[in-house]
């Protein structure tokens, strides 16, 4: 705090998490009117958010100046007032995008060819229904996925191809239903296996039982790929898990943490140093507190959400990128420098409140400002995690919850802190029941083909009724032509509801106090037996950990030492 210059946070770790997390809408689009043409456009923002949303190539033109839309700082107000005012008059990209080609139903992505429906991640060819993911080709239905093939329906895998409904999982190659396995080929059902080949429900076939036993699997049938599906999530339960996915790291803390150093009390990160408190960054991010989603080379990163891509010194920002510089309380700014309260500035300096400053002013400005807004704070009613508790903000605390264009259900908060609507209001959250466009459907999903082999061209016409939530769907034409590469049968869920089925096997990025469940020769449970002798011999493991494994949850997590001895 003393190095970047803010004072120390008020609102506990997981607050200031929601806090930034309630302006984060990752996988929805919304149709509404562009602000200046008044066509129908896909947009990251519904359409009741009063905001003057542009089409993403009408906002990345000259054609309009956000310094028209300058302002002098008024004393007399708190400066959270004053920025509320400019963020509703500037105009907003409708989309999050960078380098797309033919990806035009995708949104929170940069480099993505002939894609759909894929959502925050970059550099991706023919895939759909991704989110969370790089380097993707042909894949569909993947959840935090990089460097990945021709893989369906799995989450946190890396390095692999053809992986199918597969989990945590990295340099595999043919692996069904299988979870924690590295370097294996050719595996289906397996936990915990280490450069196997030819292995079902973790035991060893040779290669010609291997792929007959396959063949009577069937897997191009739905009903049998489901049996096996369900089969497979309960045999998983019976193996230990370690406390924390990570590999190779170097002193870190917290859950989903890959190739990191010095990562303290953090959330699925790739590839960085020196953090803490930070969530879903990737590809060197250093020196940070308190970032949410992004990375890709930033450094000095402070309660900041969706700013990325070659930047640093951003502090209480949102949706600034690429290659800014010392920003503080700013949004929609591109490749710009010493920022304060900006809105839609793009490859500018020393402005505050959208209007152009001196150096020498701007720095004096900035300093008057910062003792203003600890003198005459923004105070809000609306509280956060409460309805009726009043909260002060000063400098060096990030936007309240109210000035976010999202409810909360329309944000990744729904997705790992799910509420009703009467529990958001509760918190004082606001809530938003969707304006969903009701579709005559054309075939219910138990009345399609079973066998991928019986599926005619015919089914991409069909709207279909999704099993779970009754709404419908489509089969677009390059899924069908996967799902018949691979032999696999048409999905019988919507595109939401298989996104909320997979979530069902992620951590939250909540801690909690454990002990190792290992008792010495068996877990405390007693449904895995340990193969070999451990440190500890017969007695029970002294080992405690921070883990993201909640208590309530059927899992029987292992500390580091024992879960290893236990790798086969």
């Amino acid at each position: 705090y003393k190095k970047i210059n803010v004072p120390p946070p008020t609102f506990c770790p997981q607050c200031r998490m929601l806090r930034r997390w309630i302006w984060r809408n990752e996988h929805n689009l919304f149709r509404r009117k562009d602000a200046i043409s008044g066509k129908n456009i896909f947009s990251n923002f519904p359409s009741q958010v009063e905001a003057k949303i542009t089409d993403q190539t009408y906002w990345n033109s000259d054609e309009w100046d956000p310094l028209e839309y300058g302002k002098n700082y008024d004393f007399s107000r708190p400066f959270f007032e004053q920025f509320r005012e400019l963020l509703n008059e500037v105009p907003w990209p409708s989309k999050s995008v960078l380098r797309m080609v033919n990806s035009d139903y995708s949104d929170q992505a940069s480099d993505l060819k002939n894609c759909y429906l894929c959502f925050s991640g970059d550099v991706a060819e023919d895939s759909a229904y991704c989110v969370n993911f790089a380097n993707l080709k042909d894949c569909f239905d993947l959840r935090e996925a990089g460097k990945c093939e021709l893989s369906y329906d799995s989450m946190i895998i890396g390095a692999s191809y053809r992986s199918f409904f597969t989990t945590n999982s990295e340099n595999c190659r043919d692996v069904w239903f299988s979870k924690d396995c590295t370097g294996c080929s050719n595996c289906f059902g397996c936990v915990g296996l280490r450069n196997k080949n030819y292995h079902i429900w973790n035991e060893p076939y040779s290669k010609e039982d291997y792929f007959k036993k396959l063949e009577e699997f069937n897997l191009g049938s739905y009903k049998r790929l489901d049996e096996l599906r369900k089969k497979a999530h309960e045999f998983w339960k019976e193996f230990p898990v370690k406390y924390m996915h990570a590999v190779r790291n170097a002193s870190c803390t917290g859950e989903a943490i890959w190739d990191s150093k010095n990562v303290r009390d953090s959330y699925s990160i790739l590839d960085s140093e020196n953090m803490r408190y930070c969530q879903l960054v990737y590809r060197k991010c250093a020196d940070s507190y308190d970032y949410s989603v992004w990375g890709n080379s930033v450094s000095e990163m402070y309660e900041s959400v969706t700013c990325g891509e070659q930047c640093s010194r951003i502090k209480f920002s949102w949706e600034c990128w690429p290659g800014c510089q010392d920003l503080d309380y700013s949004m929609f700014c591109r490749s710009s420098s010493d920022l304060f309260g900006c809105v839609g500035i793009k490859k500018k300096q020393f402005c505050i409140l959208n209007k152009e400053y001196s150096e020498e002013e701007y720095r004096s400005l900035r300093e008057k400002i910062i003792k203003q807004m600890n003198e005459v704070p923004y105070i809000s009613d609306k509280g956060q995690g409460t309805s009726d508790k009043k909260i002060i903000y000063k400098y060096g605390e990030f936007f309240p919850p109210e000035f976010s264009p999202f409810a909360y259900n329309e944000t990744i908060c729904q997705d790992y802190f799910p509420l009703t609507g009467d529990g958001a209001a509760k918190k004082g959250y606001l809530w938003r029941e969707p304006e969903l466009r009701e579709f005559e459907t054309t075939v219910e999903a138990k009345d399609l083909p079973d066998n991928i082999k019986d599926v005619k061209d015919e089914v991409l016409k069909e709207i279909i009724k999704c099993s779970s939530c009754g709404r419908a769907y489509r089969i677009i034409a390059a899924e069908l032509s996967f799902l018949r590469r691979m032999g696999l049968p048409l999905p019988h869920l919507c595109p939401n509801c298989r996104y909320k089925e997979r979530f069902e096997h992620i951590n939250r990025p909540v801690f909690w106090n454990r002990k190792c469940a290992c008792s010495g020769e068996k877990s405390d449970d007693g449904v895995y037996k340990n193969n070999v002798s451990h440190f500890h011999g017969s007695g029970h493991c002294p080992n405690k950990f921070e883990t993201a494994y909640d208590p309530k949850k059927q899992n029987i997590v292992y500390c580091e030492q024992c879960y290893q001895t236990e790798m086969i």
